[in-house]
């Protein structure tokens, strides 16, 4: 088996703090929105965005890919593509996951579409089912399916501004002091979305180091 690895994004998640604060990793291959030629060849396996929060009980994880997809197209899995969710929770911040949550789509019998996640901390060590659901056991969840995509984006604003070269670092809306347009309005993207307790991963820190990659098996 030969894999690939597409994507790296990494957030950093404290349980003390409502917000995730994004870091870069170094020799990190990065792309999102199919903004990387390399990625528009395989859309299926392009990581779009990674979401990470928490609530006062769970932890939320939600891994979007194949992006840029009409409104009025099908859902789209691939058997071959690996996802993973990994999680650094020992509080050195070396990057190094001591949790691997691997999300793998396949087909029954009658072609229908499933979803499986694995690895997932504390008692629940798989999840699978039917994709478009929301498959449960206890305060473990997981869901595949189309949605709209979330990321808000003013395309129009961003070109305006590298074009003008503002000197005091002022930033465009869509031309000048215009209002905001999401160039992704109207554009659905593929999810997955991991909701499991968070202290199943605390491991007695207060800060969570999370990324996502996907990677393609070569034909056997």
């Amino acid at each position: 088996m030969k894999n690939k690895t597409l994507l790296l994004a990494i957030a950093s998640l404290g349980f003390g703090t409502a917000g995730i604060t994004a870091l870069c990793p170094q020799n990190a291959d990065a792309a999102d929105h199919a903004e990387a030629p390399g990625t528009q060849a395989d859309p299926i396996a392009d990581i779009n965005d990674l979401y990470a929060w928490h609530t006062a009980d769970s932890l939320v994880a939600i891994v979007t890919f194949n992006p840029l997809m009409a409104a009025a197209s099908a859902a789209q899995y691939d058997g071959d593509v690996r996802y993973v969710v990994h999680i650094d929770n020992d509080g050195d911040i070396d990057n190094g996951a001591e949790v691997e949550i691997d999300v793998r789509f396949g087909q029954n019998t009658a072609g229908a579409w499933g979803v499986r996640a694995m690895g997932l901390p504390g008692g629940t060590a798989m999840l699978s089912g039917a994709v478009d659901s929301t498959i449960s056991e206890g305060d473990y969840h997981l869901y595949a399916g189309q949605k709209d995509d979330p990321f808000f984006f003013d395309l129009a604003g961003f070109n305006s501004t590298l074009a003008s070269d503002n000197a005091d670092g002022s930033v465009d809306f869509s031309g000048f002091g215009g209002t905001p347009v999401d160039a992704l309005a109207g554009l659905n993207t593929m999810a997955i979305v991991l909701e499991f307790p968070s202290a199943a991963v605390a491991n007695g820190t207060n800060s969570l180091n999370i990324w996502a990659t996907s990677s393609r098996a070569a034909a056997q």
